[in-house]
């Protein structure tokens, strides 16, 4: 194209095709059974196979006339992309706010030698914020990464100096997948796609009197246990190829000049990267299966990650998957440059009354529903009395375990250049933030809090979640805390007012 002006790569029309051939496929069988039981099969055959058709031509000309209309250009101080048919949309980025060039590939780009190529600013504006290119070659998705981050290199991060490769795939974590979140909601997925399956096909009917037959003879206790059992087994096996999928050729590195790329995917590969100057410290995240077993993995706390609605993934900041914790905290240390990891360091544990006040949360949480359930069966059901009872004994005991490990996870700290705020159970976090990259308190005091002589500190930042909380620390104590995270940031508003307002 003249002017500099270039198109994506005309490929794009056979990947919809392709795509449109597979959603044709699917839809075609439920279609085909449906017609078949008003006319011949024959008949039903060339109305499913002429409806494909139609579905795959429209598709595939509907991205032709895409491909015809969408320009784009580097220049030297913009990057410009022209796209539209009747409704022209032209964006535009200047090329010295561009942070991130992300490229991603599911197995029929890769195929194909293409790639979608996410270009981003970095800010909060929604879809004025990036634009992408899907899809383009390869090479041309790595040409456009590197030059339009060469600008980096102009002025590397300052710390302890280290490029090359941070991190890489250890086999060896996989082992952490079966004991995550993941596994009981795969199996309960496939529990019910099996069962949606069978009603597609007219025989979920006959899968449950299988089902009620092989277990004609056990007892109920023993039927659940099972059933439970295979139900989780089923989602273990579905957490280890979503790992290997997710995680298969992970690397970190940095680049010279203070980029991070990861880089990973067994079908869909991904390129993320994170400008080293957008960092604002990193955040280990433990959830309490991973946590059991000695494990966390390590998220990017900067400013600028994706928060648009298409984007909402987690997997976006993570820079280390699940491993142990002595190689998260090593490599929590490498990324922010520094000799030891902040996230290491011994937390200031908080009162008593925070453990109190977990602890009646914990028993509420349990006696409140159960006596719900426990006061209609004075009226109707003595069942319903032994229902609410066995809630009582199962689940009182893991509660309060629960809110004694919360008390225990409580702790604050500053480390050097950082802050570090640690708190939960379900998904322990312990964020390290840069104290320069705190902007603000939140000072907060319930009437409850006041008795207790406890309240809760936020630390506001641009970066990350956008804020951070040490929750129920002694009032006092983390008052000296904050003044001494940040100095002079608090104190004009403690001479004002009383330490339990908000600001």
């Amino acid at each position: 194209m003249s002017d500099g002006w270039l198109r994506l790569d005309r490929r794009t029309v056979l990947v919809t095709a392709a795509v449109m051939t597979g959603v044709a496929g699917g839809a075609a069988l439920p279609a085909l059974l449906g017609l078949a039981g008003g006319m011949p099969w024959w008949q039903a055959l060339v109305w499913v196979a002429a409806g494909c058709a139609v579905l795959i031509a429209a598709g595939a000309g509907a991205d032709y006339v895409r491909w015809r209309r969408t320009h784009y250009r580097i220049g030297p101080e913009r990057v410009e992309l022209h796209t539209g048919l009747l409704l022209v949309k032209r964006r535009s980025l200047a090329r010295e706010r561009i942070r991130t060039v992300d490229l991603t590939a599911n197995p029929l780009l890769r195929i194909l030698g293409l790639v979608k190529v996410r270009i981003g600013t970095g800010e909060h504006t929604g879809g004025e914020s990036s634009l992408e290119l899907d899809p383009v070659s390869t090479a041309e998705g790595e040409r456009l990464r590197r030059e339009l981050l060469s600008r980096v290199a102009e002025g590397p991060a300052p710390g302890l100096r280290r490029d090359g490769a941070l991190a890489v795939l250890d086999t060896g974590w996989i082992r952490y997948a079966p004991v995550s979140f993941v596994a009981p909601l795969l199996g309960g997925a496939a529990a019910g796609a099996v069962m949606q399956v069978s009603q597609w096909f007219g025989v979920q009917g006959k899968v449950i009197d299988w089902v009620a037959g092989v277990f004609r003879d056990t007892p109920v206790v023993w039927t659940v246990v099972v059933l439970a059992a295979a139900t989780l087994v089923a989602g273990v096996v579905g957490a280890l190829g979503l790992w290997v999928e997710m995680w298969f050729g992970y690397r970190m590195e940095r680049e010279p000049g203070g980029t991070l790329r990861v880089r990973r995917g067994l079908l869909t590969s991904r390129s993320i990267s994170i400008e080293e100057r957008r960092l604002r410290g990193v955040e280990l995240v433990e959830p309490l299966g991973v946590r059991l077993f000695g494990a966390a993995r390590v998220d990017a706390v900067a400013t600028g990650l994706a928060r648009n609605e298409d984007e909402r993934r987690a997997d976006l900041k993570t820079l280390l998957p699940p491993a142990p914790r002595d190689v998260a905290d090593e490599v929590a240390a490498l990324v922010l440059r520094e000799a030891g990891a902040p996230t290491s360091a011994p937390l200031t544990p908080h009162p008593r009354a925070a453990r109190s006040r977990r602890l009646r949360w914990a028993v509420s949480a349990v006696l409140l529903p159960s006596a719900a359930l426990a006061m209609p069966g004075l009226l109707l059901s003595e069942s319903l009395l032994y229902v609410a009872a066995a809630c009582v004994v199962v689940f009182l005991p893991l509660a309060v375990l629960l809110a004694l490990d919360a008390y225990r996870s409580l702790g604050h700290a500053i480390s050097g250049d950082y802050l570090l705020a640690r708190s939960g159970t379900v998904r322990r976090r312990t964020v390290a933030l840069q104290r320069g990259g705190v902007i603000g308190w939140t000072l907060k005091q319930s009437w409850f809090q006041r008795r207790a002589g406890v309240l809760t500190l936020t630390a506001t930042t641009a970066a990350g979640d956008g804020a951070y909380s040490v929750p129920d620390a002694d009032r006092h104590e983390v008052l000296d805390f904050a003044s001494r995270a940040v100095p002079g940031l608090l104190e004009p508003f403690l001479d004002r007012s009383p330490p339990h307002s908000e600001r």
